[in-house]
């Protein structure tokens, strides 16, 4: 287990409103009955590249295609627990990777981790997949959830606040990347401060939400970022040709609304945008995680997945 948690994951069975998933609803509309149905978790264990795997599964089998979920800089399977906690009591089970280094897994030397090193991460991850997955990848995740994508079969790919792959960059300022430490932390991300500067920062977000995150943020390599920043190749020709989804941030400041655009375009991706969510905000969100998560079921749904 890595050195920076000593939390337990957010119980989305009692905060959030009526519908006892996490989120509430918040304009009175009816509530999915389905989301009260009772979800078992479960943890599964990759022990040769010290990965720990979190996941929220339906309590009965269902057909529908597994969710795959890879976080970003800094996360962990923490990130992903209001939509692990949405998908489940409605069928899809949700198996949400940490990254070597990251929340439960193994303790490692960012120092001798890489991009590379998480790309055959989260590649050598599928294969406890009963079927193949729906990918969702969100900021440094979704620049993984595209490797996976070329190098595995997958059931469809959605892209949160994606970090661009190297056809879509243009070169970063040399500063950038030249003083990028071997380790970094919240700092560097502008994630240290007080709690009302930081939500300020990020609207969308409740106090609980953004102590939460500021909590829970970890370390992170810094070859990783250097090579996110000057940018991945990414074969779009040997991508699965499968539904894919883009969804934009308009308050992220780190992956901005109008890179998700272009890379929606350049995978002919569907694009959906919401101009008022931050980078968390889009998945951690008490009050905004669910009007994402809702669009993602309706893409799924409409492609019987």
């Amino acid at each position: 287990m890595s050195d920076f948690d000593d939390s337990r994951p957010i119980d989305v069975t009692a905060v959030g409103g009526a519908n006892g998933n996490g989120h509430d609803s918040g304009n009175g509309s009816q509530v999915d009955p389905r989301a009260n149905r009772p979800i078992r978790k479960d943890e599964r264990f990759i022990s040769e590249r010290g990965l720990y795997i979190e996941s929220w599964l339906p309590e009965r089998r269902s057909r529908r295609k597994p969710l795959y979920l890879l976080h970003g800089e800094l996360g962990g399977s923490w990130q992903w627990h209001r939509f692990l906690g949405y998908f489940a009591p409605r069928g899809w089970e949700g198996h949400a990777l940490n990254l070597r280094g990251h929340y439960w897994s193994e303790t490692a030397d960012f120092a001798e981790i890489d991009i590379h090193t998480y790309i055959d991460d989260a590649i050598a991850a599928t294969e406890i997949m009963p079927r193949p997955p729906i990918v969702i990848g969100h900021g440094l995740g979704g620049l993984l959830a595209l490797r996976v994508a070329q190098a595995k079969p997958i059931s469809a790919l959605i892209l949160i606040s994606p970090a661009l792959p190297a056809q879509l960059l243009e070169p970063p300022p040399a500063h950038m990347v030249r003083l990028l430490p071997e380790r970094y932390k919240r700092e560097l991300l502008g994630w240290e401060g007080p709690i009302d500067a930081l939500q300020r920062a990020n609207p969308d977000l409740t106090s609980d939400d953004v102590m939460r995150i500021q909590h829970m943020l970890g370390a992170e390599s810094g070859a990783a970022r250097r090579q996110m920043l000057e940018g991945v190749e990414v074969d779009r020709d040997q991508l699965a040709d499968v539904p894919r989804l883009v969804i934009g941030g308009g308050l992220d400041r780190w992956f901005p609304d109008t890179d998700s655009h272009r890379l929606a375009e350049w995978l002919g991706a569907d694009y959906i945008s919401f101009s008022e969510l931050s980078h968390y905000g889009l998945i951690t969100g008490e009050k905004t995680s669910e009007r994402v998560a809702d669009s993602i079921r309706a893409f799924i749904e409409s492609h019987r997945l």
